[in-house]
């Protein structure tokens, strides 16, 4: 059978990936004496003289809530924040499922900004983090600063930074395996929407040599115009020698490629004319910018892709549930740059140098090793740069 078709087949019989269980038993008076009235009235009274104390007495301390406004959802697009629905309710599963974080789906019906935050802002009393999902860009970049400003919990936009932490700790591991330094190496971006700004973001953080983005327009350069306003800070921290011209022309030389942007967009000319030992993440989904078998033939060293059914999957599902637990640890009023880092560390030194191939530079995604280590690496981190508040 087809996997879309078994996976409609799956939710309607699941009728639903998620549900609320009771933490606690009532089932006589007492308990529900103790649970709801007239004992709750104690914990309510105690909160509103300590607001913090609603992370002790209440389930915030370990909850997530997963919003979207259903405007790009995975390689679907604008579908709408009910259609988007299944994919949050996904989300919130794999919080669970790999980090025991609970978390709750939140699909929002607006596409203006303000209204977005304000919702966001008024119900996040509730929760411990709020995890941004599936918002195209540029507003996701607005929504996100906007509600990191406003709020003293974690606001992360895992579309943007899971996805560029999952990159970096593929890369870190790629260079080792290629024998090549971050610091001396040519990476070009394909797709400059938000997946592609955070990956260069946090390579920049990494020391990458250079970085050379590339959108539907061509190579992205300072001084150019620009329809999005988030190209324009880009394009000043990256090409360092200032080329113009096609993905192909960025191509020519380059150490690394990333593809965040749309099938078959990259050649086997393209991958000949890269420097030695290629590497190359092609992770458009469901379908790469080239088929890994293609890019191999082509002289490539290294692949990736998103996908399950090839090696080295780049999958966020190594980074997000793992970050929030550590983060919800230590009551974190952010998750900010050293923790981002602390993290793709964490993930890329799960698997041992020894263990290390071409066909094996990031750790099974069903490791359950792995969130505990990511966890611990961002407690730390949160900690070190004085976020933490326990």
């Amino acid at each position: 059978m087809d996997i879309m078709q078994k996976a409609l087949d799956k939710h309607y019989e699941w009728n639903g990936k998620i549900e609320i269980v009771s933490r606690t038993k009532i089932n006589d008076r007492e308990s529900l004496s103790l649970a709801y009235t007239p004992g709750v009235a104690q914990p309510c009274l105690e909160i509103e003289k300590d607001p913090d104390l609603s992370f002790s007495l209440t389930r915030r301390s370990n909850l997530v809530a997963v919003i979207t406004d259903g405007t790009a959802v995975l390689g679907l697009g604008d579908i709408g924040p009910r259609a988007a629905m299944p994919v949050m309710e996904g989300k919130c599963a794999l919080f669970k499922e790999f980090a025991d974080v609970d978390a709750f789906p939140i699909c929002v019906n607006s596409k203006d900004v303000d209204e977005i935050v304000k919702t966001i802002e008024m119900i996040a009393y509730s929760f411990g983090g709020i995890n941004l999902e599936d918002i195209s860009a540029p507003r996701c970049f607005e929504i996100e600063k906007r509600l990191k400003e406003k709020l003293d919990i974690p606001v992360f936009h895992d579309d943007q930074h899971g996805t560029a932490i999952v990159a970096s700790a593929a890369m870190m591991n790629a260079a080792k395996v290629a024998e090549k330094k971050i610091s001396d190496m040519t990476l070009v971006i394909n797709g400059a929407g938000a997946a592609g700004i955070a990956i260069a973001k946090q390579f920049i953080s990494l020391g990458i040599g250079n970085i050379i983005m590339v959108d539907i327009e061509g190579i992205i350069c300072d001084g150019d115009e620009f329809r999005n306003p988030a190209h324009y800070e880009i394009a000043k921290l990256t090409n360092k020698n200032h080329i113009k011209g096609s993905l192909a022309d960025a191509m020519k030389g380059a150490d690394a490629f990333i593809g965040v942007s749309r099938p078959d967009l990259v050649t086997a000319e393209m991958i000949k004319s890269m420097a030695e030992k290629p590497i190359i993440f092609a992770m458009a989904n469901p379908k790469p910018e080239i088929m890994p078998d293609k890019a191999l033939e082509a002289g490539a060293f290294i692949v990736g892709t998103g996908r399950s059914d090839f090696p080295n999957q780049i999958n966020n599902v190594v980074a997000f549930p793992g970050i929030f637990k550590g983060a919800l640890s230590v009551r974190a009023s952010d998750i900010n740059e050293e923790m981002k880092l602390a993290a793709a560390y964490a993930i890329a030194a799960t698997v041992p140098d020894e263990e290390l191939r071409p066909d094996n530079i990031l750790p099974n995604s069903f490791d359950r090793k792995i969130p505990v280590a990511v966890a611990a690496a961002v407690a730390e981190a949160a900690k070190k740069s004085g976020v933490a508040r326990i």
